[in-house]
């Protein structure tokens, strides 16, 4: 029960990697706030069923005041907020050449200012109480560029591993640590829109030779946000399969 007392907020917690993470602070005894633009109701259910605490709520993590309002609600209904796991992103399939402009803005939007604006509103908090975990989603293609999705992806998740890394600095003293998770080839809806061909040149380029599994990132985002990682901020922890090893 390493997150027994904590109140926890997961962005994109209807499914695939934010549903695992939520899952799994949920048996680790937070008291998990499922945050999403869809219904969360069935993770919502399982959480309930394994004797777990959540609420779900709708968020458009796109929409600044919005996330302040409802992250003010959280703290003021749960009683604080130890933790937020910066998941949702979308992706977008394609080339330079294909992708439109309003596809690149729509991408950076979720993904980096999505991201942003719930740091923000949740570390107004958080510093008050001189505790917090952040804990950010990223992805190998913020570190190498992009492999199966147009440059836009990438592009927000290394622009995201940077933020990481400048929020890690300046409120270390606040006692608020920001560290991030930068997996590689999860088994989520997204992988499942690759073709066969796609599917098995990217495990063949993987030592461990298989995708990684959702519950595996919800592993790895537990430690960050746990206290066994009191003294670690500023890190961006591959979850590759040995793909990227640096």
């Amino acid at each position: 029960m390493r997150l027994q007392g904590k109140v926890a907020l997961v962005t994109g917690a209807a499914r695939g990697i934010g549903r695992a993470i939520a899952m799994r602070f949920a048996r680790e005894g937070a008291q998990v706030v499922l945050a999403d633009r869809t219904s969360a109701e069935q993770t919502l259910h399982a959480i309930h069923a394994a004797g777990g605490r959540a609420t779900a709520v709708e968020l458009d993590i796109t929409e600044p005041v919005g996330v302040t309002d409802r992250i003010e609600r959280v703290v003021t209904q749960a009683g604080g907020l130890d933790i937020l796991v910066n998941n949702a992103g979308i992706i977008a399939r394609g080339t330079v050449a294909t992708l439109s402009y309003d596809q690149w803005l729509q991408v950076l939007d979720v993904n980096l200012n999505g991201t942003f604006n719930c740091c923000k509103a949740a570390i107004a908090h958080m510093a008050q109480r001189r505790y917090g975990r952040i804990v950010n989603i990223t992805s190998v293609a913020g570190k190498i560029g992009d492999i199966t999705a147009a440059p836009a992806y990438g592009t927000s998740k290394g622009a995201v591993n940077t933020l990481t890394k400048s929020l890690a600095r300046e409120w270390a003293a606040h006692g608020i640590t920001v560290n991030a998770v930068a997996p590689h080839a999860v088994e989520t809806e997204m992988s499942a829109q690759w073709t066969d061909d796609k599917r098995r040149a990217v495990i063949a380029a993987i030592p461990l030779q298989r995708l990684c599994k959702p519950e595996e990132v919800a592993s790895a985002a537990l430690f960050l946000a746990s206290d066994e990682a009191a003294f670690i901020t500023g890190e961006v922890l591959n979850l590759n399969g040995g793909y990227l090893m640096d």
